[in-house]
């Protein structure tokens, strides 16, 4: 089978993070509508997971035995040095969150990055029941979650149990690496995936996954222009794509009121 690794000169990271909860004062536990007064602690970030694509190593960076400032200095290091950050849901809770973090203590914003998050190419592209990490592994059979037992294991992180601890990470790290194979499950869908060609001056390869072998299928036609049409013979990919130069075209003459 095509190999589905991509070119070594692209750095893709993959990432989680977990958080402690928001803690407030509040009269029940339905429907609450809590004010800004009534926020005792805002959430903090635990812990993160986060392991190059293809590597062997997964990252560990947490709070249990040091400082937040030491845990966040690792990650920020990470992420300024990526091309492209994979993540799950992504978009929307773990960047922003270590950004708030990252401003909060003092960092400057790591250098930019491309993001992939894999929740929006499920929302995109399918109709599962559920959209959830947990659901799309079983359903596409590439894995499952660790079980982490419920809330309680959260609690125990922040009273500084190591057994609860222990769990997290092994939680974390799993989150990642299952992470890792729903990527190479979904990247013939992933939207406006980062252009890894850009990496690779020293020959052609497919933009979405690096793969050297492709095929012209026919044109692609836009309005006044016309591109050569590929297709990316790597069976881990088969993603479509257009040459880069237009070849001829014709005028379109609009017929319609003006001014």
């Amino acid at each position: 089978m095509p190999s589905s690794k991509l070119p070594v000169g692209i750095r893709i990271l993959l990432l989680d993070i977990e958080t402690s909860p928001l803690l407030a004062w509040v009269w029940g536990i339905w429907q609450q509508n809590v004010a800004i007064n009534q926020i005792a602690e805002s959430g903090t970030v635990l812990c993160w997971a986060a392991k190059w694509l293809d590597g062997d190593e997964v990252q560990f960076g947490s709070v249990q035995k040091g400082k937040p400032l030491q845990m966040l200095g690792k990650i920020h290091k990470l992420l300024d040095q990526a091309d492209v950050v994979i993540h799950f849901n992504g978009t929307k809770f773990d960047i922003p969150t270590l950004n708030r973090e990252f401003l909060l203590h003092g960092f400057l914003p790591p250098s930019p990055y491309k993001q992939v998050d894999l929740l929006k190419t499920a929302r995109q592209n399918f109709k599962f029941p559920s959209n959830k990490l947990e659901y799309l592994l079983k359903a596409l059979k590439i894995g499952e979650k660790v079980k982490t037992g419920g809330f309680d294991l959260w609690l125990g992180c922040m009273k500084k149990d190591p057994k609860c601890w222990e769990k997290m990470k092994e939680y974390n790290v799993a989150d990642v690496v299952e992470m890792e194979k729903l990527y190479k499950k979904l990247l013939p869908w992933v939207k406006g995936h980062p252009n890894v060609a850009m990496y690779q001056a020293d020959k052609e390869v497919c933009p979405h996954c690096g793969h050297d072998k492709f095929q012209q299928r026919g044109w692609y036609r836009a309005n006044t222009y016309q591109y050569r049409k590929y297709s990316c013979s790597n069976t881990a990919c088969g993603k479509w794509f257009r040459g880069a130069k237009s070849e001829g075209g014709r005028q379109t003459i609009y017929t319609g009121a003006m001014g």
